[in-house]
């Protein structure tokens, strides 16, 4: 697993395609928690979810980036989701 030790919050989660996928809430364990803000709505017009990415995808981290070893949408499809 990579080291999660420099991931702070606010940093910004790119994919390996460069696209930005999601806003640092904190470091959950194992797993790097997104912020709603990035989050639409449900389909039923709820609330914005917090997002969960499994740490194991981490690349690097560069200065304020976390860059990911997947594709955005290579890393949406596997997101948990939270209220």
């Amino acid at each position: 697993m990579a080291d999660t030790s420099n991931i702070k919050e606010h940093m910004n989660v790119i994919g390996a395609d460069g696209v930005h996928l999601g806003t640092v809430d904190h470091v959950d364990g194992d797993r790097i928690k997104l912020t709603k803000t990035d989050s639409p709505a449900t389909k039923d017009g709820k609330g914005a979810k917090h997002h969960y990415i499994p740490a194991g995808l981490i690349a690097e981290v560069e200065g304020d980036n976390v860059r990911l070893t997947a594709t955005a949408q290579n890393a949406q499809d596997m997101f948990e989701t939270s209220e």
